[in-house]
């Protein structure tokens, strides 16, 4: 090999070192994001991206499950008569849900997409635990919000005792379960309310789910980005009704934020916090990291509505502005009556599961426990998509007495439960293992940079590692003669070549000759330098350097 080449290949090789651990310190730095752009490019919302089909109708089969609290013992609700509200759980009433998404609008001034949610749901008696012609009995909602719109008025006081002796209205009210979801029944007092104030009454029936049956304007109608901007706004609400703020709660707690349930922001960590938005409810529930789980072999983070998505203050400072016109019940209740024609209506976790502990104190069968009815998103955190979903919330509806209206004068303040439903989701096993392809992309980059790195060191280090090498293995004269100037240190402090010397100025002789004694580790044996007659070892690691050692010069 010629002198050019002999050189030029070792500083190559270094040269690509330095590359490569550059490289692998970017992507160090860069991957992920590097990644969840391309990846971006290829799944943002489009007619024609991968993820449109899916988004548009759900693959997974969806089970609606409802669940209603049949009232025991309405007659002895009042107060002084020393029992408690007694209910007992029906259901579940399992519907099988049909969701499709219509009247879809793009808008690519701002990467967003416009529509409309639309579910048929189909009773499935096999999967349910019970008969949609059960009877069931709950509080009278209607007869008690036309009694509290009454309540500062003398003359509508007058108007509802009369209403209420006509139509024979008492507390509660019992319907078939048919009749209390989606087929809805019919209220004398809707049927008034429509001849006065056809505006205020907007249904014909009453029922906790009529009218959402087949119905595109449930939900309202939604906006949401695309993530074609932004793979990390993708499924993230941007406005409701046209709104960006409902007005139903003050300051933050009003603002329409969060997913839809589709999407969820990529590479999330455990320190993260989600929202899901609630049409009905009006505002985002936060979803709080509890637990890493595995969902078909891959990795997820579990995350769950705690104490902080039901809160008004009491435990979390910013929730202060869920309390309604000033009116802050105990932590574990939302009062979605600004979103409800202010009804007295409020939503709790199922059981007044994570509620303060009154509301149970107050009734009777109630039973919270956590793996039923626990509010969850289970996330693959690299792209943000759900894995199985579960849990729902309760409405409520908050009874107290009304002076003035003979009925409700002389009942208790109580926090009575009307129903729950939930819906659980979990994919299958050929959709997980697409899924499982993200953090696999994910770990491959993280060897690649790894590899990088290590191969980085080992070109950038080859070249003087082998000359090392070498020198070790080398003859024993030729490391002599390397290492020999380390041996000799005894300099003329006049000699201006040698600062060094200066160093070690330690003893000066009679005649005015400077001299040092410098110790060294013995090289002797390494080295293979034959030991000097008529000089003596102070042990058999090191020698001192006598004046007449060959190794001392003298002047």
């Amino acid at each position: 090999m010629s002198s050019w080449a002999r050189h030029c290949v070792p500083l190559g090789f270094v040269l690509l070192g330095i590359c490569c651990i550059a490289s692998g310190f970017y992507l160090f730095r860069n991957w992920i994001d590097m990644f969840t752009r391309m990846r971006g490019q290829e799944m943002a919302l489009s007619p024609k991206s991968r993820s449109f089909e899916g988004w548009k109708v759900s693959p997974l089969p969806l089970n609606f499950d409802i669940y209603l609290f049949n009232w025991t013992n309405p007659d002895d609700f009042y107060v002084g008569s020393g029992k408690k509200p007694r209910f007992e759980q029906l259901g579940p009433y399992r519907f099988r849900e049909k969701p499709d998404k219509v009247d879809i609008k793009w808008h690519n001034h701002n990467a967003s997409v416009s529509f409309r949610k639309k579910s048929w749901f189909y009773f499935d008696a096999a999967g349910s635990n019970g008969s949609l012609l059960d009877k069931v009995t709950t509080v009278n909602t209607v007869a008690h919000s036309a009694a509290r719109r009454a309540a500062d008025n003398w003359l509508a006081r007058g108007s509802i005792n009369i209403a209420n002796k006509i139509y024979g209205q008492e507390v509660t009210i019992t319907r078939t379960v048919d009749e209390m979801l989606f087929r809805g029944y019919e209220h004398p007092f809707i049927n008034v309310g429509k001849l006065l104030s056809p505006q205020d009454v907007p249904f014909k029936r009453v029922g906790f789910h009529y009218s959402r049956n087949g119905s595109s304007a449930f939900d309202g109608d939604i906006n949401m980005f695309t993530g074609a901007d932004d793979i990390a706004k993708m499924g993230q609400i941007h406005t409701w009704n046209n709104l960006t703020h409902t007005g139903a709660f003050e300051g933050t707690c009003g603002q329409v934020h969060g997913s839809m349930g589709e999407f969820f922001p990529p590479n999330l960590s455990t320190h993260d916090t989600v929202f899901m938005y609630m049409p009905k409810m009006c505002r985002a529930i936060p979803l709080d990291y509890v637990e890493t789980v595995s969902v078909h072999g891959v990795t997820a983070y579990k995350f769950s509505g705690t104490k902080h998505a039901v809160d008004n203050g009491t435990l979390y400072p910013d929730t202060s502005c869920y309390c309604v016109n000033g009116k802050c019940m105990p932590a574990g209740v939302i009062n979605i009556g600004p979103c409800a024609f202010n009804a007295s209506v409020y939503m709790s976790f199922p059981h007044f599961y994570m509620a303060d502990p009154s509301y149970l104190d107050a009734i009777e069968g109630m039973r919270p426990e956590r793996e039923k009815h626990e509010f969850f998103m289970t996330l693959e955190p690299n792209a943000g998509v759900p894995m199985d979903v579960g849990g729902g919330f309760q409405a409520n509806y908050y009874m107290e007495p009304i002076s003035g209206i003979a009925v409700y004068e002389n009942v208790p303040r109580v926090m009575i439960p009307m129903m729950w439903c939930e819906e659980r989701v979990r994919v299958s096993e050929e959709i997980a293992a697409d899924i499982a392809l993200v953090p696999l992309i994910v770990l491959l980059g993280q060897i690649v940079t790894g590899i990088l790195l290590a191969g980085g060191l080992i070109c950038t280090c080859w070249y003087p590692t082998r000359q090392v090498t070498h020198f070790c293995h080398s003859d024993p004269k030729t490391k002599a003669n390397v290492l020999r100037p380390l041996n000799v240190f005894g300099v003329n402090s006049s000699a201006a070549t040698a600062p060094v010397a200066q160093l070690f100025r330690n003893n000066i002789s009679s005649s005015g000759n400077e001299r040092v004694g410098v110790r060294l580790l013995d090289y002797n044996r390494d080295s293979g330098v034959r030991e000097e007659s008529g000089i003596t070892e102070s042990s058999h690691r090191e020698r001192l350097i006598s004046q007449h050692s060959p190794d001392v010069i003298v002047r």
